[in-house]
């Protein structure tokens, strides 16, 4: 698409609409950020950042950043709920770096939005509104223009294209025609901080070194936990089935609930979970990665807003920051038709994007297994050396643009819509 052709209007400055803006700014985009927030604060709790997502974001300026308040993971660890032993390790530290390019890093959500609004400050072509939420969307030959409410004023941008970051409850994603409604996964993620010196109070024979991702596993749930700002916490989030929750990121948490659900589990893993006072819960919705992600007229859908899906992968934000590469790779590829860019955004991610779902849906079935499935899950898991469980995850952590785009068909723009 044409640098020339006007700003880009970017919905949502989460982590997927701040990799989005950095990414077209550096492609040489003009880009209008627009976040309905007043202001951009501490939301959610850790994430994984896997190698796929580091080097991108090395690329982008923000690992830099990020590095001195992120804990590099020295493994993932798979183990027994009720008994606490390890049915498997996935080494990372330096085997990570050496082996798929790029570190694989655990942080707080609040601070790698922190290290990208920082980078975002550094770039002129980027100019970031908040207060400001996108209202209604029109379409014309020569582009879009978005109503955005700016404190109850309506204004109006105008734009080439507009791209819907806006997580997935996803406004855009409905003002583009056929919106597709987000499903409730039958699932709750329940989370937690706890600082590293309480964690390990009394709850030594639970947590693992402090320096690694740990999953307990069990029929009625899973619990994981890794280290955070520095190290100086430790991230919880257990996964249960529940009743469909407010549509709402934090809502606040009955820990009994969670407690029922973790019957039969090790009171020493018990006694950890009891150990954080602050516990919120969030209903775990899902959008089909099937239907389409960009219309013609000009809108492109990233992140959650296109595909998001339940974080037994621990992929979620690695799909978002991929998605931004990617859709600013394919409209610089493709200067002249901003059909035919989009296009090929879709075509470089679906493939992907879906293996990475499906990946999630089996963690989902063997993680909550029980009887004869999780008997077999687990002698599987500790015949198979660490080596061997790493390269299982070559594609995954050593996917890199250029895996995808070089390769795809784009004569022929898609002609559906959103």
């Amino acid at each position: 698409m044409d640098r020339r052709a006007g700003p880009i209007a970017i919905a949502g400055a989460g982590i997927a609409g701040l990799t989005a803006a950095l990414a077209l700014a550096q492609r040489g985009f003009q880009v209008r950020l627009f976040e309905r927030s007043d202001r951009l604060e501490e939301v959610g709790a850790g994430l994984q950042l896997s190698p796929n997502a580091t080097r991108l974001l090395d690329r982008l300026g923000v690992l830099s950043i990020l590095k001195p308040i992120a804990v590099r993971a020295e493994a993932v660890e798979i183990r027994s709920a009720r008994t606490l032993g390890r049915l498997a390790s996935v080494p990372l530290g330096e085997k990570a770096v050496r082996r798929w390019g790029a570190p694989y890093l655990t942080v707080h959500r609040a601070d790698l939005q922190s290290a990208l609004l920082a980078a975002v400050k550094r770039q002129p072509e980027i100019d970031l509104a908040t207060g400001a939420t996108v209202r209604d969307a029109a379409f014309h030959d020569y582009g879009v223009t978005l109503s955005v409410d700016r404190d109850g004023r309506i204004e109006e941008f105008g734009c080439k294209l507009a791209v819907g970051a806006d997580g997935v409850w996803s406004t855009l994603r409905e003002l583009g025609g056929h919106g597709r409604q987000s499903r409730y996964s039958g699932y709750v993620a329940w989370r937690a901080m706890l600082p590293s010196a309480q964690a390990g109070s009394g709850t030594d024979a639970a947590l693992p070194p402090n320096d690694r991702v740990t999953a307990w596993l069990h029929a009625g749930f899973h619990l994981v936990a890794y280290p955070i700002r520095a190290g100086e916490a430790i991230n919880l989030v257990a996964v249960t089935r529940a009743p469909e929750l407010t549509r709402r990121w934090s809502n606040a948490a009955d820990l009994s609930m969670l407690v029922a659900a973790m019957g039969g589990a090790s009171p020493a893993l018990q006694q950890l979970v009891q150990a954080a006072d602050h516990w919120t819960t969030w209903p775990i919705h899902e959008v089909p990665p099937d239907g389409a992600w960009t219309a013609k007229e000009g809108i492109a859908l990233i992140g959650d807003a296109a595909h998001a899906m339940s974080p037994y992968a621990a992929q979620g934000a690695a799909m978002a920051i991929e998605d931004a590469v990617a859709l600013a790779a394919a409209l610089a590829r493709e200067p002249t038709s901003l059909a035919a860019a989009l296009s090929l955004y879709e075509q470089a991610r679906r493939k992907r994007v879906k293996r990475v779902a499906a990946r999630g849906a089996f963690n989902r079935f063997t993680w909550h297994a029980s009887g004869p499935v999780a008997f077999v899950r687990d002698r599987v898991l500790a015949l198979r050396k660490p080596e061997t469980l790493a390269a299982d995850f070559d594609w995954l952590y050593g996917w890199d643009i250029g895996d995808d785009l070089p390769r795809l068909e784009t004569s022929r723009p898609s002609q559906t819509g959103l």
